[in-house]
């Protein structure tokens, strides 16, 4: 396409100054290049989904309490190498300006822009991507976990730098869905470590890292340089306003910097203009209010407070007070298609530490009892006004790899039938009629849940009593998000927690298929399993029973190939086994939701899918969002 660079696109370190209480910034362009310099070679033309716009104003948002800050993926970055498109049906040039697969899917070969920066000014090049792979993904004091895709048949990729804009990712065997791995909201660590920033805390570039890390008060390096770059600790990765970025905004103030506010600012060599020439984003800044729960969050949307929001408050209950506040807090709706396997899934920990409990949890019969003793329906009444049908996590009906079994199987409300399941495993009782277990403690199922999600807490409120109706002494414990990640997602003492997402179909639910196969630590059921799957060596794996590690073995013939056909069988297969194995139990296949958005704000689509890997609502191309 045939552009002229336009002049504007400047954000300058200038004076700050009080508008309406919000710090501001001067925009002085003397104090950067000339906007061409600061774009590379061959920027990434966007076209607007309804019209270019113009730069300048504030885009009010909201994070919630001191929770995950991973939602920030969904406002202002998500620029992986390869991205996302619009409709979530394949990844495409991003950060890279292109990309090639062998027929095999053996050789990866990208090339990124030429002239390409970091928000500093700094260059973007191999020697990044080099430092990335050599220095932090291989390097054990770094302690990057995961990156499971980086491998085919166990064995890690190569790879090669041709120059400063060309490499090449070499695996020794098939891996058919590396490329689409890359465009995952949460995966792609190539484009979030600035090598020039981060070898200042490495001792290899470095002999004084030591040292630097004491006068900041980190017992070694490696703390320091973990606490620097973030790695795959969202809460911690956001909260650093010093590190560079190629986002298309940079903070200048990050969560937990300030309790009051979260400021970013617009990037000066962001990589991307419109078809009118004028370098992206629009908006100048992102003002994040830090609110305490997600009632304070309803109340400042309704008052018109906030531009966009389609998390926490987008509840079945709250949509009518939302519908009839449209008029005075200025917004409408769009709809979100959603693609989560379940609204939420019971999960039981199947590598507790405790061992009576561990060898209860994993008798399948137990969780059938237990999910059986639910009544969805009245679940599905209550909370999502009627909207729904029982479901087990699982994919929707009418895709091609819908499993009747797998999505049906053990919703039935039948308490009697489960008491006699239980009768013939836990029989003994205490005076007040809870289970006894084998060690002769009550049987009590703490389930530990993130305090945010208010629509988890009204179907625990149905569901505890359920339980309780069969003998199982059931509870709910609630935390902060940040405490719910340390003991739930990163511990192993837990007794059961729930939670969503994962998806209901297609690629999406090849990509992250959490329920049907423990593979990463989205498998929050099994955490020592999943640890198995991604590092077998591990002193903290748990080799997982052979019918898990068969699960485990057909993930990675999937991943290994790139052929279509072949995919949706061997996924057909894992969905059959799932079905068979019965590892976690849900409540329904979500309906389709909804999000809010000002009526001044541009280029908002009015329906897009729902999820945290294509995440929402960031794909539609939020750097092109602005007011009128």
């Amino acid at each position: 396409m045939d552009f002229k660079i336009s002049r504007r696109g400047f954000l300058a370190s200038g004076t700050a100054m009080a508008v309406g209480g919000l710090p501001t910034l001067s925009f002085a362009q003397d104090d950067l290049p000339p906007v061409e310099e600061r774009l590379p070679e061959n920027p990434l033309v966007v076209t607007p989904n309804e019209r270019p716009g113009q730069q300048g104003g504030t885009w009010d948002l909201a994070l919630v309490g001191g929770g995950s800050l991973s939602m920030l993926f969904r406002y202002q970055a998500y620029d992986p190498l390869l991205r996302w498109n619009a409709e979530w049906s394949a990844a495409e040039p991003n950060v890279a300006e292109s990309y090639e697969v062998s027929d095999d899917s053996t050789v990866y070969t990208f090339k990124l822009r030429r002239g390409h920066k970091w928000s500093d000014g700094e260059p973007f090049t191999t020697e990044d991507v080099r430092f990335w792979f050599e220095d932090v993904f291989q390097d054990p004091d770094a302690g990057l976990p995961g990156q499971s895709h980086w491998y085919a048949d166990g064995e890690l990729a190569t790879l090669e730098i041709d120059d400063e804009v060309t490499f090449r990712v070499v695996f020794p065997s098939p891996n058919g869905f590396f490329a689409t791995k890359m465009a995952d909201s949460n995966v792609d660590q190539l484009v979030r470590t600035p090598a020039h920033y981060l070898k200042q805390f490495h001792l290899k570039y470095n002999e004084n890292a030591n040292e630097l890390a004491a006068e900041r008060g980190f017992d070694s390096w490696i703390a320091l340089f973990q606490r620097e770059h973030g790695l795959n600790e969202d809460n911690v990765h956001f909260q650093n306003s010093k590190r560079p970025t190629l986002n298309p905004w940079m903070f200048t103030s990050a969560p937990g910097e300030d309790t009051e506010r979260a400021i970013a600012v617009r990037n000066p060599y962001y990589f991307k203009v419109d078809t009118e020439g004028t370098q992206l984003p629009y908006f100048d800044r992102i003002n994040y209010q830090m609110v305490s729960d997600p009632e304070v969050l309803l109340l400042k949307t309704l008052q018109g407070e906030i531009d966009v929001e389609n998390i926490y408050i987008n509840t079945p209950v709250n949509k009518p007070v939302l519908f009839d506040g449209q008029e005075s807090g200025d917004y409408h709706f769009y709809t979100l298609k959603e693609t989560a396997a379940n609204v939420m899934v019971f999960q039981l920990n199947l590598n507790h530490t405790n061992e009576v409990k561990n060898e209860l949890f994993n008798m399948r019969d137990f969780r059938e009892a237990m999910s059986i003793a639910v009544d969805r329906q009245a679940l599905i009444d209550a909370v999502f006004v009627g909207q729904g049908a029982p479901a087990q996590p699982s994919i929707r009906e009418g895709d091609p790899l819908y499993n009747e079994r797998l999505a049906t199987q053990h919703t039935e409300y039948d308490p009697a039938r489960a008491n006699e399941i239980l009768d013939g495993i836990v029989p003994e009782k205490d005076s007040e009629g809870y289970r006894l277990m084998s060690d002769g403690n009550r049987l009590t199922i703490i389930f530990e849940i993130d305090q945010v999600r208010t629509t988890f807490l009204d179907m625990f409120e149905l569901a505890l009593p359920m339980f309780r109706e069969v003998g199982i002494d059931a509870q709910i414990r609630t935390m902060d998000r940040s405490l719910w990640e340390e003991r739930v997602r990163n511990g192993r003492e837990f007794d059961a927690t729930a939670h969503q997402f994962g998806a209901n179909g297609g690629i999406a639910a090849m990509l992250d298929p959490r329920y049907f196969v423990p593979f990463n630590n989205n498998s929050i059921y099994a955490p020592g399993w999943a640890l198995y799957f991604t590092d077998p060596e591990n002193p903290a794996a748990i080799e997982p029973p052979e019918e898990v590690k068969a699960q485990q073995q057909r993930l990675r013939d999937l991943l290994g190939t790139g052929d279509p056909e072949r995919q949706n069988e061997i996924m057909g297969e894992i969905l059959e086994n799932a079905a068979d194995q019965f590892l976690v139990f849900g409540v329904s296949l979500p309906p389709d939701g909804y999000g809010v958005v000002k009526n001044n704000v541009v280029n908002m689509i009015d329906e897009m899918p729902n999820s945290f890997v294509w995440p929402t609502p960031m794909p539609v191309g939020t750097e092109q969002l602005f007011k009128e």
